[in-house]
């Protein structure tokens, strides 16, 4: 006898599988319905523009970029992360080739909209780690803890120094960090250096430090070089910052050098020279 014919089923209402039609397209998946995914066909560009301006970046690329193909152009158009910029207060000092297409507005967004320090390790967390030592004298560099509160809550290490002079530094590669020549030489952003330093209460003390502006080949485009700061013995050992904002350095910067230590003056043995910690090196937009 022949076999009967199965009657196929209907996936009615409830049912955990099925076919939406939206407009000229339809969302076909297996499980239940994304309900999610099946409006945002209805929603006029100019609407889903709106929606993920008003969420966080991260939130606009990693969520809603993976929605449709038509929330990922939204995404990933020019004028979205140019209009992200100007409600945000991005506004670069001129118009470079690198803000042609998406990328370049995403990324200029990203290391503008909260700079973050260049320096690696800057508060001896991980002992030396990211250093160069360059001098060493009397017993040389070590870390501990801080003797006395510092302004940061956060920091609770520094570098100390011994009764000879010590130095370190660190050089940074700005285009490794994400800055192009064209953000370098045709916005000229800032350049914000920031050092926190203190001496022992019962020890006199020197502090030192240098920064350079370097071109491909690293050689000096400006200095920074102030005279050595000399804390007499028997003071109130307070943590002092030093601050300095690089301004209209011309063309050609790639890297920064920056080189920070200092030394005890009254050559006792051991490490009563100066402290250093919290140092920071930020490319700005403008600095505040």
């Amino acid at each position: 006898f022949p076999r009967p014919r199965q009657t196929p089923p209907i996936h009615g209402r409830g049912s955990s599988r099925g076919s939406v039609r939206c407009g000229s397209g339809s969302v076909r998946r297996r499980g239940k319905v994304n309900p999610f995914k099946m409006y945002s066909f209805f929603l006029p560009d100019s609407v889903t523009e709106e929606i993920t301006l008003n969420l966080p970046a991260e939130q606009a690329l990693c969520v809603c970029r993976l929605v449709c193909r038509r929330w990922k152009a939204v995404v990933d158009s020019a004028s979205f992360w140019r209009e992200k910029c100007r409600r945000e207060g991005l506004k670069p000092r001129c118009i470079t080739t690198e803000l042609g297409d998406w990328r370049g507005w995403k990324t200029f967004y990203f290391l503008f909209k909260e700079p973050r320090n260049l320096l690696k390790n800057p508060s001896a967390g991980e002992n030396f780690s990211g250093w160069e030592i360059i001098r060493n004298g009397g017993d040389g560099w070590i870390t501990d803890r801080i003797f006395a509160p510092h302004p940061d809550k956060t920091v609770t290490k520094c570098f100390l120094t011994s009764y000879r002079l010590c130095l370190k530094r660190q050089l940074i590669d700005l285009e490794k960090e994400g800055y192009s020549p064209a953000i370098l030489d045709e916005m000229q952003p800032d350049i914000v250096i920031s050092d926190w330093y203190a001496p022992r209460r019962d020890c006199g003390s020197q502090y030192d430090i240098c920064i350079e502006l370097l071109n491909q080949f690293q050689e000096a485009v400006q200095t920074l070089q102030p005279e050595s700061v000399i804390f007499p013995q028997w003071n109130d050992q307070p943590w002092k910052e030093m601050t300095h904002v690089f301004k209209d350095y011309g063309r050609g910067v790639r890297f920064i050098r920056f080189t920070h230590g200092g030394r005890d003056t009254q050559f006792w043995a051991g490490y009563y020279g100066i402290r250093v910690t919290s140092s920071s090196v930020k490319v700005c937009l403008t600095a505040e």
